[in-house]
């Protein structure tokens, strides 16, 4: 008996409790048509160096990213892309699931130094406009290298995107 009155009560409780925090009506927006960005990202997935952004019409988009440095007798250069699924969208800004992947490469005659050199990276990220068309993007990413590790890292990006 005692059970079903403290049952009861929950219940009773829980039907005239009223919710403390208003949310707004945050509605998930697709992108009309394409759009597209330039920019500069930096990753440990993805890679580093200029980065060109794609939002296809709907909730996808893509990123291609590749950079070239040479100092000295050595060469660092890397090659990577991500694939973002919007997951909520509002006026200036965004939340992403992203996925990405990547090649590094440093050495000198064709040898690689890197023990790790092929990454990918699964996580989220939030973009967020700044000021007319100039976009930033912070990422947080478990990046698993080609040796066996893993990592929580983050990745960053700032894209200007043509309308």
């Amino acid at each position: 008996m005692r059970t079903l009155i403290l049952i009861s009560a929950a219940v009773f409780s829980l039907t005239i409790a009223e919710a403390q925090v208003v949310v707004q009506n945050q509605e998930s927006r697709m992108v009309p048509r394409s759009i597209y960005g330039l920019g500069l990202a930096a990753g440990f997935a993805s890679g580093f160096g200029l980065s060109f952004r794609h939002h296809l019409p709907g909730f996808f988009s893509y990123q291609i990213i590749a950079g070239v440095i040479k100092v000295d007798k050595e060469t660092d250069y890397n090659v990577g892309g991500e694939f973002q699924f919007d997951i909520m969208r509002g006026d200036i800004s965004r939340f992403f699931a992203d996925v990405a992947m990547g090649y590094f490469y440093s050495g000198d005659k064709g040898r690689n130094k890197l023990d790790g050199p092929y990454r990918e990276g699964i996580g989220f990220g939030w973009e967020w406009m700044t000021v007319g068309p100039m976009n930033f993007t912070t990422e947080l990413l478990f990046t698993n290298f080609s040796d066996g590790t893993i990592l929580p890292l983050p990745q960053v990006s700032a894209h200007y995107y043509f309308f």
